[in-house]
């Protein structure tokens, strides 16, 4: 049948179906956001000639803006970048969180991705997540406390970087985060947004009298921040390097606030800090052809699957007629979601079957390009018509079996992201996170650790005693949905964007927006961020509230699909080539910002 041939049908078929679809959907509720909403303020976007940096708070973009200024490369800049958001944007990541970074020399072009993923601790076990009746424990029962904190990466991956792409000297690059920890930061409004609504930070002594004030309020906004154990801690850094975060006493702290929990202990162990390494692995790349143009996309590959899942739902929306469809007053309409939704539920069963640490998982046919292979990609978009799919699973990509049960589905949280492009031809795309707003909501010598094992899945076996791939295991890498991105042109080259997100699934949606809007619908990287987002976890079709007409809303009931309107706090920053330097846009629904010479 001819892909228009399985796009026509019948409109009362169409209507049964989402009336079934609405009727048995009803109890269904949205998943949760990362973080939640703090206004939207319009972004201008940045044009610059020579380098820009895009992050997530102003001062930390001061921060990677002063230090390329003083001639310091793309990855001087990030690590200056890193240390300030853990200061002044301490709920999205840290140096108690890990990063993945995609680097390109333009020089000698060639592109690199750097590991600094979190790892379980040597003593940890499949069963982490179950309680004393072999049953998943609640989300946050996970969370909060020491049980999820994993061997942060961020601080060690940031030093091997430096090592090969530094310019400036590392204590240089620490100075802007100890100035500013040292003589203090204004609370910003999305910080005091979020102290207000959390209910576990205040329940950590030691953080509840940083962020909170003797009657257990927040700090206002305005209010002057001030770290001094932090202050010392970037110090030691400064000085020592990651040993100082991994090895002696600070160290101890780490291990013993984990380890003493007095109601959800975890196992964390001075070894698992020293021993931690992060790793280089080869980029995920893949050609993408859009608007008479190709082009090649680099992002992470596994432990993340943020650059599998988008590569598969850009691809397969290639073999429908997504491929000819433009905006429609601006935003995208109700067919071009309706197969944007039925792509995005192939591409996240394939992450539920498939995707795990590749040092532990083997991929499926041997390699992981078997899942963006045109051909598998082809076969699997013909599942696609002009109703919602009832049910969605794995494809099988070549002749490849497996023994992996699927995962189920459970919240993901998370991140920062950072994109910055220097003079001297080098570019980053970096996303780094602490996993839920606030990490574990446990505060060591002024940071917070992450509960990045919660990544894993809590489940470790489905009902036949078949392992998934993403279950705990000693020492192993929880799967990501964070996806730093570059993209390149495939003729000649050259960096085209840097670009990526905070948003825990929610990531992958995101980052293909930012791609989709400004690859095939020519928009600058400040129009593509702006559209509404729009987003499907192989369940409910979710829309960002208040952004799209009723007309689209209901054409996708009527495909069956259903439908749910909630606030998507993504956190985009790009930087896109233009003809005479870079343009650089920042989400509109925080508090990023673009500088650049």
């Amino acid at each position: 049948m001819t892909t228009p041939a399985r796009f026509l049908v019948a409109a009362g078929l169409i209507a049964l179906l989402a009336a079934c679809a609405a009727s048995l959907s009803e109890s269904q509720t949205a998943p949760l956001q990362p973080e939640e909403a703090s206004g939207y303020t319009d972004k201008p976007g940045w044009a610059t000639q020579h380098f820009a940096v895009a992050a997530a708070h102003p001062l930390a973009t001061d921060a990677g803006y002063n230090i390329l200024k003083a001639g310091g490369s793309a990855v001087d800049a990030a690590i200056a970048v890193q240390m300030v958001l853990s200061l002044v944007e301490p709920q999205s990541s840290g140096i108690g969180g890990g990063s993945f970074l995609l680097h390109h020399d333009g020089q000698r072009n060639i592109t690199e991705a750097f590991d600094g993923r979190e790892t379980a601790p040597a003593t940890a076990t499949e069963n982490l997540f179950l309680n004393a009746d072999g049953k998943p424990v609640g989300f946050y029962e996970g969370v909060v406390g020491g049980r999820a904190v994993g061997a942060p990466g961020t601080v060690r991956m940031l030093e091997d970087a430096h090592r090969q792409h530094g310019k400036l000297p590392w204590a240089t690059l620490l100075n802007p985060a100890i100035a500013l920890a040292e003589q203090g930061f204004e609370v910003s409004e999305r910080l005091h947004s979020l102290l207000v609504s959390d209910v576990y930070l205040k329940k950590d002594p030691v953080a509840a009298a940083y962020f909170y004030d003797a009657d257990g309020k927040p700090w206002p906004v305005g209010h002057l921040l001030k770290n001094p154990e932090l202050t010392s801690v970037f110090k030691r850094i400064a000085k020592e390097g990651s040993k100082a975060l991994m090895t002696g006493d600070i160290a101890q702290a780490i291990v013993d606030k984990v380890r003493l929990h007095p109601t959800n202990p975890g196992q964390l162990a001075l070894a698992d800090l020293a021993d931690y390494q992060a790793k280089k692995r080869e980029p995920l790349c893949h050609d993408y052809r859009a608007a008479a143009r190709d082009y090649r996309i680099c992002g992470m590959p596994p432990p993340s699957s943020g650059a599998m899942a988008v590569g598969q739902i850009l691809g397969l929306l290639a073999q429908t007629p997504a491929a000819s469809m433009p905006l429609v007053d601006g935003l995208p309409d109700a067919r071009w979601l309706h197969l944007y939704n039925e792509a995005s539920r192939l591409a996240f069963a394939d992450r539920d079957q498939y995707i795990a640490d590749p040092d532990f998982v083997q991929a499926p046919g041997g390699h992981w390009m078997s899942l963006l292979e045109p051909r598998y990609l082809a076969e699997r978009a013909r599942l696609i018509g002009p109703q919602r799919m009832a049910t969605v699973k794995a494809g099988t990509p070549g002749t490849v079996t497996t023994s992996y049960a699927p995962m189920p589905e459970q919240p993901e949280y998370g991140t920062s992201h950072i994109s910055i492009v220097d003079a001297h031809g080098n570019a980053l795309a970096m996303t780094s996170s602490i996993e839920n707003a606030f990490g574990s909501r446990q505060m060591v010598q002024g940071f917070l650790l992450n509960n990045e094992l919660t990544d894993f899945s809590f489940t470790p076996r489905d009902a036949q005693g078949r392992p998934i791939a993403n279950r705990v295991e000693p020492g192993k890498r929880p799967r990501s949905s964070m996806a730093p991105t570059l993209v390149f042109d495939k003729a000649t080259g050259e960096l085209l964007m840097s670009g990526g997100s905070p948003g825990g699934a929610f990531i992958i949606h995101y980052a293909a927006k930012l791609l989709y809007g400004t690859l095939n619908w020519g928009l600058d990287a400040q129009q593509a961020i702006n559209l509404p987002n729009f987003a499907n976890l192989n369940g409910m079709t979710l829309l960002e509230a208040q952004r799209f007409p009723e007309v689209t809303l209901e054409s996708l009931k009527r495909t069956g699909a259903v439908v749910r309107e909630i606030s998507m706090t993504s956190g985009l920053q790009a930087i896109q080539k233009t003809p005479s330097g870079w343009f650089g846009g920042a989400d509109p629904r925080r508090e990023g910002v673009v500088r650049g010479d």
